[in-house]
């Protein structure tokens, strides 16, 4: 396995790394999530790039950008098991220059659901995924359906920019009582490691509901409500019942939807998310048209 941090050394190895190549992104302090998404790439592709930056500018000023979990051996040797071909560690300046001043932005994918909340969080995050897309050349990228806007935003962002760029969305790996595994999970103490499991269990209910017939947005809505309400250590942002392809909220009777929430339990921020109506964990796979006629057998 190859570490590299700088942009032409990233360019030399990645040269001669036979394709198709498949790329992992993530922020570090790797978890059974990360690595399943690792190991879906190795299943898929000839060779594994993943990058570590934790990306100060999908951070907002009042967030933990500094706190952020960071161990890059730890990570290094997690990857090195899973059989990664080339690790890539940019610095700030290497991502962001002096003088940088160009922005990606997709639009009303971006205004929703943790947009609204986290504002210029997904400028941050469809800018370094471009930048790293760019500089990795990948094949096939992959994205954890945990995140789930995040993952319909760069699918948008990628068909948008005609990106050559199959986007894979893994499904959400939890814990045996239902926690999606987060690196955030670190900040909880024991008692908020036990209250946060509230998150699975509302999402749960609706999701038996919907499946036992219940198809009111509204109803829902509030039976998840319900269930954090039980939770004197769960603080509600937001709950939502959307449509997983425009992420608009729905009312009225629904035939699929993503509900999904974020939570506060104690100080830490915590979302998670289920699909309903789809027939699948997970988003469908974005495949660009030249990898149609390798990728619609799969």
């Amino acid at each position: 396995m190859r570490v590299v941090t700088t942009l032409p050394e990233l360019r030399r190895v990645r040269r001669g790394l036979p394709e198709p190549v498949g790329f992992v992104p993530t922020m570090g302090y790797l978890h059974q999530g990360h690595l399943s998404l690792v190991r879906m790439a190795r299943r898929e592709c000839a060779s594994v790039v993943v990058s570590i930056f934790v990306n100060p500018t999908q951070f907002g000023p009042n967030e933990d950008y500094t706190q952020y979990p960071r161990d890059l051996p730890r990570d290094l040797a997690l990857l090195e098991k899973e059989g990664v071909d080339l690790v890539w560690t940019p610095t700030p300046e290497v991502m962001y220059p002096q003088g940088f001043q160009t922005w990606v932005t997709v639009e009303k994918l971006t205004q929703v659901l943790e947009g609204a909340h986290r504002p210029g969080h997904f400028r941050g995050v469809t800018t370094v995924v471009t930048k790293l897309f760019n500089a990795v050349q990948p094949q096939r990228a992959y994205f954890g359906q945990k995140d789930a806007q995040q993952a319909r935003v760069i699918q948008q962002m990628t068909r948008d920019l005609n990106l050559p760029i199959a986007i894979i969305v893994g499904p959400t790996v939890r814990e045996p009582d239902g926690l999606a595994l987060s690196s955030r999970n670190t900040y909880l103490n024991p008692q908020e490691r036990r209250a946060a499991t509230v998150l699975y269990r509302a999402l749960s209910a609706a999701r038996r509901a919907f499946e036992q017939g219940e198809r009111d947005a509204e109803t829902l809505r509030r039976i998840m409500l319900e269930v954090l309400a039980q939770e004197s250590l769960a603080r509600v942002q937001y709950v939502s019942c959307a449509d997983p392809e425009t992420l608009e909220e729905l009312h009225g009777p629904v035939e699929k939807a993503l509900l999904s929430m974020a939570v506060f339990i104690g100080k830490t921020r915590l979302i998670d998310n289920m699909l309903v109506g789809m027939g699948r964990e997970t988003f469908p796979p974005y495949i660009p048209e030249e990898q149609w006629t390798v990728d619609s057998e799969q």
